[in-house]
Parts: structure tokens; sequence; C-alpha cells
């Protein structure tokens, strides 16, 4: 009965409102009202207007801002491999060995990922090798060259400083992919770079405070 009740108002209300000398406009959407999107674990919300809140949202398509972030990514973690695999036989502290294992086990996974999804958008695998001027954090192939000729306190304190940097520079290019990039695939693997990689500086930090 109440329902029904409701009905009948409503259709009067509607009746009335058409027997008025000013025909009715059709409704409009409020395009410049705002939305709040709600922030990750640990951050606030945001309020972003229509057009911000149109690619707020990660799409499973890949713009080549993402493309571009997983290929130099690729390139990023393999050098800190090689600089990783050296660590067993150079290094003298045995926490850093074990940092080493740790970086060796996230981004060897991590770099398979990132093959296998280039592949599955038919985009280009980049060499081991490949050329990376101008990528942050990458340490140069002069500091390599002296990471490897180094062993003992002396590679401890060489690794720390290069992988700190490097980790930087990871964190630096996920940032920057979080902002212009499109996969929610990438997204979730930027924020996981972004993670583990400020998780282990923190490390490596307290290691280099410790004589």
């Amino acid at each position: 009965m109440r329902a029904a009740l409701v009905v009948m108002v409503g259709t009067v209300v509607a009746l009335s409102g058409c027997s008025s000398s000013t025909p009715p406009q059709a409704p409009r959407a409020a395009s410049t009202a705002p939305v709040i999107a709600p922030g990750r674990p640990g951050e606030q919300a945001q309020t972003l207007s229509p057009a911000e809140a149109a690619t707020a949202v990660p799409s499973p398509t890949a713009n080549a801002a993402d493309v571009k972030y997983v290929q130099d990514m690729i390139v990023h973690h393999q050098q800190a491999l090689d600089m990783v695999l050296l660590a067993p036989s150079r290094a003298e502290s045995t926490q850093l060995k074990g940092l080493a294992d740790r970086i060796k086990a996230v981004q060897g996974p991590e770099i398979q990922y990132m093959t296998t999804w280039l592949r599955e958008q038919e985009q280009k695998v980049p060499d081991h090798h490949a050329a990376h001027d101008g990528m942050p954090g990458m340490a140069t192939p002069q500091q390599m060259e002296a990471l490897k000729a180094a062993t003992g306190k002396e590679f401890d304190r060489q690794f720390l400083q290069l992988m700190i940097n490097h980790h930087l520079g990871a964190i630096k290019m996920s940032g920057q992919v979080l902002t212009s990039g499109s996969h929610v695939k990438i997204e979730e693997l930027a924020t996981e770079v972004s993670v583990e990689q400020t998780a282990e500086i923190r490390r490596m930090q307290e290691m280099q405070a410790t004589p």
C-alpha cells in the first residue's frame, strides 16, 4: 500500500510539472562535479575532476608509457642481477650476501614476468646489455668494473652505494609510470617495485651505518 502511494504521489508531481507553462528541461550531467577516489592503503582519498577520474582507473590496455617502463626496467633489473652475482665470491658481510640473494630471488622472476608481458603485447624485449643512457640509478661501466675488481669491505662499500642509487632510480621510474601508464598489471608491478625496493634501501642504509 505504501509503495502504491509513493507511485501515485510521484505521478501527481510529474503531471503537475507537465502542466506548468514552462516546459521542463532535460536533466544534464554535472560535468564539473568532483569525484572522490579512495587512496591506496595508508593514503588519503583524492578529489578528482571528471576528466582526471576518467583516466584514474587502470585499464587492461597498455600505452607507450607502460611499454617503455617495462623495457627499461628489464635492463635496470639485469644490471642489479649482474651486481648481486658478484656478492658470493667478493663480499665480506654475511648480511650483504643475504641481501644479494633476496634481490636475485625477487628481480629474477620479475624479469621473466616483464618479458612475458612484452611478448603478450607484441613488443620488443630488450637485450641484456641494451643501452641505458640517462636511465635513473644505473651504474656506469667504470663503476661496474671497479665493483668487479673490489673484494672484502671495499666491495661491500661500493655495492651498498651503487645498489642504493640503483633502487632509488627504480623507484623514480615506477613513480613516473604510475602517473602516466594505463595498464592495471603494470600499475601493480610498479607499486610492488616501489614498496620492496624502499624497504631494501632502509636495510642497506642500516648496513652502511654499521661499522
